[in-house]
């Protein structure tokens, strides 16, 4: 089993990937970034939704919103928080033909599979179920941010305890694996994750392969440049 398949990492961790925090960044992020100002009514398709934490404020908005993911679990707990409607499935198969006028993957949730290729699928994935002009945004931790942000260990403090987390760079900055260590009172929990690390070269030249057109590059949700200044790497292509 992949470890994005293991519940615990979801269930376990929950106090650090889905805090109230990271919750209400989302719909600030929804309620004012340029790049996610869709028009009204838009089909959008949240892969790996999650919790649902941009398909909620999205739905409240009035778009017509579609998450996908493959627990259970997560995607009762964004049908509780939306109007939107939630598909379990994997993101390599998911693909509903010319269907949506947006497509979302949020919070570096790709790069997630061991194959390559497979990243690669998800994107010619979203094409295909883009209407003739509809736009995929990507948003990730990109190999350039990561590169000035790894290093010690880092401590996220959690409602009764803290999060240690230490990052491994692997395979000449093709990958990079995550060792988290949930530790409350006398008792300590570990997970780790392991992903594809891309350059905004990399992923501009992924989404060509897909078939996209018009590929820019963003270095935060304002719209602003993908420079040294660049808090995450958010990539937009459009469908021809």
């Amino acid at each position: 089993m992949s470890w994005y398949e293991d519940l615990s990492l979801w269930s376990g961790f929950s106090d650090v990937l889905f805090s109230a925090e990271r919750a209400r960044h989302a719909a600030d992020l929804v309620a004012t970034s340029p790049l996610l100002a869709f028009p009204p009514g838009s089909r959008v398709l949240d892969q790996c939704c999650g919790v649902g934490f941009f398909s909620a404020p999205l739905a409240r908005r009035g778009h017509r919103v579609t998450g996908v993911d493959i627990h259970r679990e997560l995607l009762e707990r964004a049908e509780a928080e939306s109007e939107g409607s939630f598909v379990r499935a994997d993101v390599r198969e998911y693909v509903s033909p010319d269907a949506f006028d947006v497509v979302l993957n949020m919070y570096t949730s790709f790069g997630y599979f061991d194959e390559h290729d497979d990243n690669v699928q998800v994107l010619r994935n979203a094409y295909r179920s883009l209407v003739p002009g509809g736009e995929l945004i990507v948003d990730l931790l990109s190999k350039e941010i990561y590169a000035s942000w790894v290093g010690p260990p880092k401590i996220v403090d959690v409602p009764g305890g803290m999060v240690v987390m230490r990052d491994t760079i692997l395979d000449d900055w093709t990958r990079y694996r995550t060792d988290w260590t949930l530790v409350r009172g006398n008792t300590a929990e570990h997970t780790a994750l392991t992903c594809w690390v891309y350059s905004a070269a990399e992923l501009k030249d992924m989404f060509s392969r897909a078939g996209f057109e018009k590929v820019q590059c963003f270095g935060n949700f304002d719209g602003g440049p993908y420079d040294g200044e660049a808090t995450r790497l958010i990539v937009r292509g459009t469908r021809a």
